[in-house]
C-alpha cells in the first residue's frame, strides 16, 4: 500500500517588531511565551531553553529543577531563521532516535514588523500515528496557540 506523507503543518503570524527583535523573543525568550500547559516535567514548567547554535540543546526546566529534552538546534541564522530537530515521539516523549523538523523563518513586513512562518515537517516519521500527530500539532492547542502566545509576547 502506498502511504502519502501528511502535509507539513504550516502557520504564520505577523508581529509589530523588526526581525531581529522577533527572532530574539522567539529564541532567547521562549520560556516567557511558551504555554506552561505544554510541559513534559512532572513539576510543571519554569522555562524553555534554546541554545542558539547548530547542535545546541532545546529543552525545558521544571519547577523542581529537572530538565526534559525536546530536541536540538539544526541551524541558527539570526535574524532570518532557526531550524529545530523536534524529537518528541507520538507519545510526546523525548526519543533521541526520533526526529521531525521545525523551521521558523523571520521575514521583514512592509510596515516594519515581521512575518514569522513556521513549518513542522517530516511528519511521516510518526508512522501509524502520523495523521493523529499532525492533527494535534495543527490544532489551536498546537502551533496555532503557541504562535499566538509568541505574538502576544512580541506585542
Amino acid at each position: 500500500m502506498h502511504h502519502i506523507e501528511p502535509a507539513p503543518v504550516r502557520k504564520s503570524v505577523t508581529v509589530g517588531v523588526p526581525p531581529q527583535r522577533a527572532f530574539e523573543i522567539f529564541v532567547s525568550h521562549m520560556g516567557e511565551w511558551w504555554l506552561k500547559s505544554h510541559s513534559l516535567t512532572a513539576s510543571g514548567q519554569t522555562t524553555v531553553v534554546v541554545e542558539p547554535f547548530s547542535g545546541g540543546r532545546w529543552y525545558e526546566i521544571g519547577n523542581s529543577g529537572e530538565e526534559k529534552e525536546w530536541g536540538r538546534v539544526l541551524a541558527c541564522e539570526p535574524p532570518k531563521r532557526i531550524v529545530f530537530a523536534w524529537q518528541l515521539n507520538a507519545e510526546w516523549v523525548f526519543d533521541p532516535n526520533f526526529r521531525t523538523e521545525v523551521e521558523v523563518i523571520f521575514e521583514p513586513a512592509t510596515d516594519g514588523g515581521t512575518v514569522v512562518r513556521l513549518e513542522h515537517r517530516d511528519l511521516a516519521n510518526y508512522g501509524a500515528k502520523a495523521n493523529e500527530a499532525r492533527a494535534s500539532l495543527d490544532s489551536e492547542g498546537g502551533w496555532a496557540g503557541l504562535l499566538g502566545a509568541f505574538a502576544a509576547q512580541a506585542a
